[in-house]
């Protein structure tokens, strides 16, 4: 796992000599400050999760893949580092999942929200001239490829459109976050568990949840969440980075 090379100032670039000479915790201190000023891109925390992979914290490296591919969907990179860091950490969070969801979350996630936008509008174009062909032309053969086209570009219309705002909600809810503890315990009940019987499951750091709700209790902040395996608890907020 290389870095990328960032086209930035010059403490990125002294950030990259740093990373190559395995210089990691340096290199390291460096990108989060970058990473502070707001400042940020795919490629930086890119770089961020490949620092902390070789720093072994596999819980902050599979954290920084999945903020760059809220940025950027596409970055292939950082999806097969991911993918890797969760295989090497025996992290199977689909298990029990519903496979056809996964696939279909999987293949929607691979495009931006414009990226999706884009599609809807040159479907819905493509519809429109389907429509044309099916109204104006005389040839049976033609208007049944109006007809039909038009039903195709429709419904690819519809399904882009509807991709492109889940896309867009998904990079903008913050709703999905890390465990970062290890492991973290999940209750039953926004609390503490006081014996077993409190305890719903643990789940161990790297894991990625889904935040349904949250409360606080006592001063202390509880995210009630879902895993991909559609199970549910409740876990302290100290125990979990937002995406």
């Amino acid at each position: 796992m290389g870095v990328m090379a960032l086209m930035a100032a010059s403490p990125m670039d002294q950030a990259a000599q740093d990373y190559n000479q395995e210089l990691y915790n340096k290199a390291l201190n460096a990108y989060l400050q970058q990473a502070r000023t707001g400042e940020v891109s795919a490629d930086l925390y890119y770089n961020i999760g490949n620092t902390y992979y070789r720093l072994k914290d596999n819980a902050h490296a599979i954290l920084y893949y999945e903020r760059a591919l809220v940025l950027d969907p596409a970055h292939s990179d950082a999806r097969y580092n991911v993918d890797f860091v969760r295989t090497r950490a025996g992290i199977d969070e689909d298990q029990g999942a519903n496979i056809f969801g996964i696939w279909i979350d999987a293949a929607v996630g691979r495009l931006s929200s414009n990226a999706w936008a884009i599609i809807a509008l040159v479907a819905f174009l493509l519809m429109l001239a389907a429509v044309a062909a099916y109204i104006f032309l005389d040839a049976i053969a033609w208007r049944k490829v109006g007809f039909f086209g038009a039903i195709i570009a429709l419904v690819i219309t519809i399904g882009a459109m509807v991709c492109a705002v889940q896309m867009r909600d998904r990079a903008s809810s913050h709703r999905q976050a890390i465990v970062m503890a290890q492991p973290a315990t999940l209750s039953t009940s926004p609390r503490t568990p006081k014996d077993k019987s409190e305890v719903a499951f643990e789940l161990a750091a790297g894991f990625k949840v889904t935040i349904i709700d949250k409360v606080t209790t006592a001063g202390t902040v509880w995210y009630h969440i879902e895993t991909a395996s559609r199970r549910q608890a409740w876990i302290n907020a100290q125990n979990v980075e937002l995406i």
